[in-house]
């Protein structure tokens, strides 16, 4: 039988073990701890030569299923559900770094993500390198034998920056550095990192996955591409788990350490939003496009900044890798911070609040909230400016929210 199509391989992804009642969706396995018919079964389960579950922290029937969705229509080698996007991004980095290795990335990240990586992995002495993303050149002269992972968003969160994925997977691995990218903006049945180079995709379930803000999550996914022999800290479990190193870690120490697996209860939940996910981004995505087109033209709009738009200076690359709809949200600018906020005060129907891809279309100034901790002189450098508005872009009609926004800006 050939592949199957996204939808199907989502909605048809068997369980593990049949269920007792032949229940059509995957039961919410809401409980601590499983028992064992003998010591030697529980033996084996915990040393990790049975699969049987031992301990909801480390592994649960429920959240399994969720995973093996994802493996299944990623084509991936090993798939990770954590509590957040952050969690999955912080299990990653510990993963990988250790006192004396460095990561190359960019300024434009998300404020958290900037934050974890120079405050809290500074702190135990992994260095923070910044570069241009869109400048192979740039990135490899920051690469050296310390560096443990090139990492970038696909999108940036609120410049809308695009990096060419296979030019920078052809620079970390010609030096031996696994490529990591946050691909929350653009879902995987969208953009399939895999063909790009990418070797580590990281995303926060919250967004599309979750189907409509219901609940948190973060994903991790393991392409199986890296030769993880040319890693310092993964040497030598590569030589007994070969591509398998990097999986073996997360699952066997990092993420048991950590604490910081996936509630069943989520699972079930991002489960059911993994249903929905296509129908509802291609929605959101075309109405986003739709939109950004026509505030282009709105009186008070000083510009507008979407990758999907024709005349956007990422528009071939964003096409190349994310198609026509590269993702539901978008930027755009007004004349000051004082006008940016009596736009905010004059709307009805859109939401003042923070989160990506709520069913719901959501407003917020990132310079004041999001990057709000941070110095003038910090938000400058990551290109955060005081006129920006982003727009996460729900389900509604686009002919209300072009009469919200504009009625807001009178």
């Amino acid at each position: 039988m050939k592949k199957k199509n996204f939808e199907a391989q989502v909605l048809h992804t068997p369980f593990q073990k049949k269920d007792a009642y032949n229940s059509l969706s995957m039961p919410v396995y809401n409980t601590a701890a499983y028992e064992f018919d003998d010591a030697e079964t529980m033996e084996d389960a915990f040393c990790g030569r049975r699969p049987d579950h031992a301990y909801s922290r480390i592994t649960n029937p429920t959240v399994q299923h969720y995973e093996d969705i994802i493996r299944g229509v990623t084509d991936a080698y090993g798939v990770t559900a954590l509590n957040s996007g952050m969690a999955a991004i912080s299990n990653v980095l510990i993963t990988l770094a250790k006192a004396g290795s460095n990561i190359v990335t960019s300024k434009h990240l998300f404020g958290n993500t900037f934050s974890f990586f120079v405050n809290t992995l500074g702190a135990f002495g992994v260095e923070t390198r910044f570069c241009d993303m869109t400048n192979p050149a740039d990135v490899e002269s920051k690469i050296d034998e310390n560096t443990c992972a090139v990492f970038l968003e696909i999108i940036t969160n609120p410049q809308l920056e695009v990096a060419d994925l296979q030019l920078l997977s052809d620079v970390c691995h010609a030096k031996g550095t696994p490529l990591i990218a946050d691909t929350t903006v653009v879902p995987f049945n969208v953009l399939h990192a895999k063909d790009f180079g990418v070797d580590i995709e990281v995303i926060s379930s919250t967004k599309y996955l979750s189907g409509g803000a219901t609940c948190l999550g973060g994903i991790i996914i393991d392409y199986g591409t890296f030769d993880w022999s040319r890693s310092e800290k993964l040497n030598e479990l590569s030589k007994k788990f070969g591509k398998g190193a990097f999986t073996t870690k997360l699952r066997t120490e990092i993420h048991r350490n950590l604490g910081a697996y996936m509630t069943p209860q989520v699972a079930y939940m991002q489960t059911l939003g993994l249903e929905s996910m296509e129908v509802r981004f291609n929605r959101a995505a075309a109405t986003t496009l739709e939109l950004a087109k026509q505030l282009k033209s709105l009186k008070g709009v000083k510009s507008v900044n979407y990758t999907g738009l024709s005349d956007n200076k990422f528009y071939e690359v964003s096409t190349k890798q994310f198609g026509a709809y590269p993702g539901a949200m978008l930027t755009f600018d007004l004349e000051s911070r004082e006008a940016c906020y009596k736009f905010f005060n004059n709307l009805k129907l859109i939401r003042r609040a923070t989160n990506l891809f709520d069913n719901k279309t959501l407003a917020i100034h990132p310079a004041s909230t999001i990057f709000g901790g941070f110095t003038d002189k910090q938000r400058e450098a990551m290109d955060i400016k005081q006129t920006t508005i982003r727009l996460s872009v729900g389900l509604e009609d686009v002919d209300d929210l072009y009469d919200d926004i504009a009625q807001a800006l009178l």
